[in-house]
């Protein structure tokens, strides 16, 4: 690994680091949650922790890639921009959800989430195109996040 990965890449692990204990502060897997009416086809509690894990991971690394193929100090700060808010609207999703109870709210957000995923992608695919196609699998999942969020709240709902 040449020392230019370095700085960036520790800013870039740290960061997810942040943004995943962020969420996995507010997400509480308790009565509320277990009392919901989940589809067949919901992942195991224990597929979350890893798959979000694995996501994390690759976007530190898409987000270096990206860094590092981006010539412009100015696009540099919208792409660090972008990462931001992709990373508050992960956590935001986290506290609508099973913070505040409202599964109905979250699948409003989850929209904005599944956008900020596609604007990195797009954002830097310009750039590198390895570091686009290791956000695909987050824009995957949160395309089945957000689908398994509509079905808890139509089995569901109405929340209040």
């Amino acid at each position: 690994m040449s020392r230019a990965w370095l700085f960036p890449l520790a800013v870039a692990l740290l960061a997810a680091t942040v943004v995943a204990l962020l969420g996995a502060t507010i997400t509480e897997i308790g009565p509320w949650y277990r009392g919901l009416i989940q589809p067949r086809w919901a992942p195991a509690d224990a597929a979350y922790g890893i798959a979000w894990t694995a996501i994390f991971g690759l976007t530190a690394v898409a987000g270096v890639t990206g860094w590092l193929a981006t010539p412009s100090w100015r696009e540099r700060e919208w792409l660090v921009g972008l990462f931001a808010l992709n990373g508050f609207l992960n956590v935001l999703w986290s506290l609508l959800f099973f913070r505040i109870h409202r599964p109905d709210w979250a699948l409003f957000e989850v929209v904005a989430l599944w956008l900020s995923v596609a604007a990195l992608i797009v954002v830097i695919w310009r750039h590198s195109m390895i570091g686009a196609v290791l956000l695909i699998p987050y824009l995957l999942w949160v395309t089945f996040a957000g689908y398994l969020n509509m079905t808890i709240v139509n089995l569901n709902g109405p929340f209040s």
